[in-house]
């Protein structure tokens, strides 16, 4: 191995003189290149090769253009770094190239020192995601939960904090957003967390034997009760009771709740014996529990005792920048059940996906990605196998990044810029248009609140001035 190793290069050229040239000027970074003059053979020494870190390929290739390279690269590997080169710049073809998942572009002749920069800035980001991506699963394995978004940094900082304290908490968010799987977080970095957690759903037992559910019978309590019960409260003593759906409790259920809440005793059904509980609880609901009290439904008494501490799960469409990750992760998981492990997105797949409404939550982005695992015919998943309502385009939903440069005639520069010279004139075009409203314009460009404000931050950095309203 060379010294100063800096990882693998693929380099796909036709040109024999370009190529070389590459090759010489990569190598003395301190590159491992491999050349090709073709698509075919280079592609099967990716399928050889796990260790490569960038391809870099010409646009126009005899048999098989750079487009099709790229895909094909990223289906052998979806990790893989890519650079585009072409002797036909034009902003549509660096446009087309960003929607397909390219990570630069340069035009002939190849500027050797932009050819080393973007080469090294390309392999620094990849490492850079692969150590946020580690971080991430580290930090989801510590929670059980996926996410990286400032909604779910939050979600995360005070899970570990009501984790520690003693208190009921009282989980408010919407169908679908994993109040479950919070529930255990807390329950999973307590004191108690050597003790049971039980879930029970309250909208799913009967009312007529959710109380024996809940504090167990004796034997002769009812008819059919041949043996004594005991129930959800006295099974998870010294752990945690999840209660989901509190806001369809019973009235009658919700005084003898309030009993075991304020007492820590109660009694089984068809009992006499007052039985001591050391437990904590932590309800969920996706109903305002603050009009049901007006309405009668749910005792305030009662309100105010589960909601000592209130967490709120945000719905998906609150942390868009989270859902690459998502799909990433339930793809992973039912790709491995169903022994499809190569299987990923289309870049514009993806990003139907990314702009989609997800009334469903996290739920039905999850059920969605195992339905297409099942029934996806090949390994990449692509517009067309989504189902009708992600194929459809929305007006307010863009699917590829704005370019505010339409035509090499509109702009004669436009065939140098860079990838993230376009999106930096995207990005300030969008706040030009929006009056400088970043939430607006984080939506006109399909990105995250955050992402938008971390690459004003950049421009910054490289003395680029915007406004800060």
């Amino acid at each position: 191995m060379i010294e100063n190793d800096r990882g693998q290069v693929v380099v796909i050229e036709d040109d024999d003189a370009n190529r070389r040239t590459l090759t010489r000027a990569l190598t003395r970074e301190g590159y491992r290149v491999e050349a090709f003059h073709e698509a075919p053979p280079a592609l099967e020494y990716l399928r050889e090769n796990r260790d490569i870190v960038l391809v870099i390929t010409d646009l126009k290739l005899p048999g098989m253009d750079g487009f099709a390279v790229l895909q094909e690269s990223r289906r052998i590997n979806p990790d893989l770094g890519v650079l585009m080169v072409t002797g036909h710049g034009s902003v549509e073809s660096a446009v087309e190239a960003m929607k397909r998942g390219a990570d630069d572009y340069l035009t002939k002749p190849v500027d050797l020192f932009e050819l080393r920069k973007r080469t090294s800035s390309i392999i620094e980001k990849k490492q850079l995601t692969r150590r946020i991506d580690e971080l991430e699963t580290r930090l989801g394995e510590k929670f059980k939960l996926v996410g990286r978004s400032k909604a779910m940094e939050d979600l995360f900082r005070r899970i570990e904090l009501v984790a520690r304290a003693r208190a009921n908490v009282l989980i408010v968010s919407e169908s679908g957003t994993g109040k479950e799987l919070v529930a255990n977080a807390i329950h999973d970095h307590s004191p108690r967390r050597d003790k049971r957690f039980l879930p029970i759903s309250c909208a799913a037992i009967p009312a007529e034997i959710l109380e024996s559910e809940l504090f167990g019978h004796e034997r002769g309590a009812f008819t059919g009760a041949a043996a004594r019960k005991l129930g959800k409260f006295e099974l998870a003593h010294g752990g945690t009771l999840f209660l989901d759906e509190i806001g369809e409790l019973p009235l009658e259920m919700q005084v003898k709740l309030l009993r075991v809440l304020e007492e820590r005793e109660f009694m089984r059904v068809g009992g006499g014996e007052i039985i001591k509980v050391d437990i904590r609880v932590v309800a969920a609901t996706n109903a305002d529990l603050e009009a049901a009290v007006a309405e009668g439904r749910i005792r305030q008494e009662l309100y105010y005792r589960l909601k000592v501490v209130t967490l709120g799960i945000p719905p998906l469409r609150e942390r868009k920048d989270d859902i690459p990750l998502l799909l990433k992760h339930f793809l992973n998981l039912f790709g491995k059940e169903n022994e499809r492990e190569k299987m990923r997105f289309t870049s514009e797949a993806m990003d139907r996906l990314v702009h989609a409404p997800w009334e469903g939550n996290v739920r039905e982005l999850r059920n969605l990605v195992e339905s297409l695992v099942v029934l996806a015919p090949g390994d990449e998943i692509s517009v067309e196998d989504l189902p009708e309502e992600f194929r459809e385009t929305r007006a307010d939903s863009p699917e590829a990044p704005v370019s505010v440069v339409d035509s090499p005639e509109a702009d004669p520069e436009a065939a140098a810029l860079t990838m993230d010279e376009i999106e930096r004139r995207a990005i300030l075009d969008a706040l030009e248009r929006t009056g400088d409203n970043r939430t607006q314009a984080a939506e006109m460009l399909g990105i995250g609140l955050r992402t938008l404000q971390r690459k004003l931050k950049e421009y910054r950095r490289d003395g680029e001035t915007t406004a800060d309203n």
